[in-house]
């Protein structure tokens, strides 16, 4: 299976995906927990270009290019080879991520980011897990987290809002595949609503 975490910064997501992951490893699955933007080299380089510097360091249009350079790579070298290979797939991200962050948040892109999706990348994950929080609560473990990984939290609580909106009109629009996890009370609990969903 190829499983993806999806929810607005400091939602948990990545901690449900290793959760999920060190689950499925522990029945005995072959599990590549894997990241984006990121998850080869050539998209980690990209990482950085995208997640640290200034707000207004790139356009959506050119943030829509870069995420799906990244995602290519990814793809090629990570995802399918692992998939090919009977292995069990999670990824913290996907392209829902990029339908969400740049296709409804930063201007009417969701054509372009459609479009690019099916040329460039092509596939879906089986399952979406949105960690769903109030942004409120996702923006403060964001700036507690610090580091230099704070691009899209500097963008404030107000687009954080708009993330949660579009990240549960994704889940309305494709229940099959997205699924919505109440995101609040510990991680351990978190992670018993996606195994049960799951």
């Amino acid at each position: 299976m190829f499983i993806s975490f999806e929810g607005i910064d400091g939602s948990g997501k990545s901690t449900q995906a290793r959760l999920l992951a060190d689950a499925l490893r522990a029945e005995g699955h072959d599990v590549v927990l894997t990241r984006e933007p990121g998850g080869s080299d050539g998209a980690e380089a990209i990482r950085r270009l995208l997640v640290e510097g200034g707000t207004d360091r790139w356009s959506a249009e050119t943030e829509i290019l870069l995420f799906n350079a990244a995602r290519r790579d990814h793809l090629e070298r990570t995802i399918m080879p692992a998939l090919k290979a009977g292995k069990t797939v999670v990824s913290d991200r996907f392209a829902d991520s990029t339908r969400v962050y740049q296709g409804a948040t930063r201007g009417d892109l969701t054509e372009t980011v459609e479009a690019l999706h099916q040329l460039m990348i092509g596939i879906e994950p089986d399952r979406t897990f949105v960690i769903d929080i109030e942004p409120r609560i996702g923006l403060g473990r964001g700036v507690a987290r610090g580091g230099a990984e704070d691009r899209f939290e500097s963008m404030g609580l107000g687009f954080q809002e708009t993330l949660r909106t579009g990240f549960a009109a994704l889940a309305h629009a494709d229940p099959t595949r997205v699924r919505l996890i109440d995101g609040s009370g510990t991680a351990e609990e978190v992670a018993s609503r996606v195994r049960a969903t799951l």
